[in-house]
């Protein structure tokens, strides 16, 4: 429903999908006064979180990550507390970090234990156990336990990309948006149709009706042209601009007054094999494109920052050594990042679980300590008011023993 000229080809080469509940005006019952959002943002390929978040203060650090750690490049990373070190290729994230409005979650894993991709998503994206269980997503089940406010629409989602991710597939209808340059249809043909279809099927015209009305929250066609454009110029590689333009798409969308409260997208090209070098290659620009991700959210988002928080989730980690091909490989532990101003934040989050070889998962990964699970239950629990008993029968299956982390949000 979108008819602006853009590089389809660049956006679906970063940005797998963008879906958002339209929960208009308001989710009841959050937090009083509080009208929240939440994103959630999947890194599909595996996110190396060591060299994200350095332990510099683990003894058998340099060691175990010989060839890998920022030290060997003479560079230093951002200071968190006594252990941990970020990346500093995220300096947007680090100011977030110091501001008390990121939090950092690391050692943490789904119940997922093998290294297939495939599974891993699932798993994560599904919130059960096992792949293969079931065709929905935990955020879409999310949405159905919420209470909505009194002038709330009936719930419906809408996606950039060529598929919805299974994060956020459910019972729920989805709206497509159509991405820059998939289609280009005039204002007045889009009238014509709507006019039609409101004669013929009047299912389908008030779809439409959605999408278009999509449009104008974000602006219009000239406004995402205009941010579209803006991307583009800046000097920054392709998939660092296509993370950008991710952000500021999806935080004009959840800043609109009138628009969606939920949403979710993904980030493809995580998996490190090769050249991994989180210094000054391919890791060092994914975290570059992730951090310019983050802070045009953060600009977009400016005027609801208070009441957002913003998941970045992996399948998984990798391996703690270097592989003979100056990467990493499928690993285990990793680590998650909540941000957003009701996120309360400026702490690193972690059961510390040491790097020695007889601490290792296998004797080649992190071992994870704290399940992914309870960090997502938490922030479902005190940001959208969803109960527990939703959220470990139905949200995240078979999770009645994973228990909510406290005390994540303002």
């Amino acid at each position: 429903m979108t008819g602006f000229s853009v590089n389809r080809r660049e956006v679906l080469a970063g940005v797998g999908s963008l879906v958002a509940w339209t929960q208009v005006p308001r989710i009841a019952h959050a937090a009083p006064g509080r009208d929240p959002r939440l994103l959630t943002i999947v890194l599909r390929g595996g996110l190396d979180g060591l060299s994200t978040v350095e332990p510099v203060g683990d003894p058998d650090y340099a060691r175990v990550r010989a060839g890998l750690t920022l030290a060997e490049a003479g560079i230093k990373g951002i200071p968190l507390d006594s252990l941990f070190a970020l990346n500093p290729k995220m300096p947007t994230l680090g100011k977030l970090y110091a501001r008390g409005e990121a939090l950092i979650v690391h050692a943490t894993a789904t119940p997922y234990r093998a290294r297939s991709h495939f599974d891993a998503q699932d798993i994560l994206e599904s919130g059960n156990v096992r792949p293969k269980l079931t065709g929905s997503g935990w955020m879409n089940r999310a949405l159905q336990a919420v209470t909505p406010g009194d002038a709330v629409e009936p719930q419906k989602a809408f996606a950039i990309g060529a598929q919805v991710p299974l994060i956020m597939k459910g019972k729920a209808p989805v709206l497509n948006w159509v991405p820059p340059g998939f289609s280009d249809a005039s204002p007045d043909t889009k009238m014509r149709l709507l006019d039609i279809y409101r004669h013929v099927d009047p299912q389908l015209a008030d779809v439409m009706q959605e999408g278009l009305d999509l449009d104008d929250m974000l602006g219009g066609e000239a406004a995402v042209t205009k941010t579209m454009r803006k991307a583009r110029g800046m000097t920054e590689n392709a998939r660092a601009r296509t993370f950008r333009v991710a952000g500021s798409v999806a935080g004009k969308a959840l800043a609109g007054a009138n628009g969606p409260r939920i949403g979710a997208f993904d980030l493809t090209g995580w998996d490190t094999h090769v050249a991994e070098r989180p210094a000054n290659g391919r890791l060092a620009q994914l975290l570059e494109g992730l951090d310019g991700m983050i802070d045009a959210l953060h600009q977009e988002m400016r005027p609801v920052w208070a009441d957002t928080a913003v998941i970045i989730v992996t399948e998984f980690g990798r391996t703690v050594a270097m592989n003979g091909n100056k990467g990493t490989d499928h690993g285990t532990g990793t680590l998650a990042f909540v941000l957003g101003g009701a996120v309360r934040g400026g702490r690193v989050v972690s059961d510390w679980p040491g790097l020695s070889r007889k601490a290792l998962f296998e004797e080649r990964d992190l071992m994870p300590t704290t399940d992914l699970r309870s960090v997502l239950k938490g922030v479902l629990r005190d940001h959208l008011d969803v109960s527990e008993r939703a959220l470990a029968e139905t949200i995240f299956p078979e999770s009645r023993a994973v228990r909510a982390l406290d005390g994540l949000m303002v």
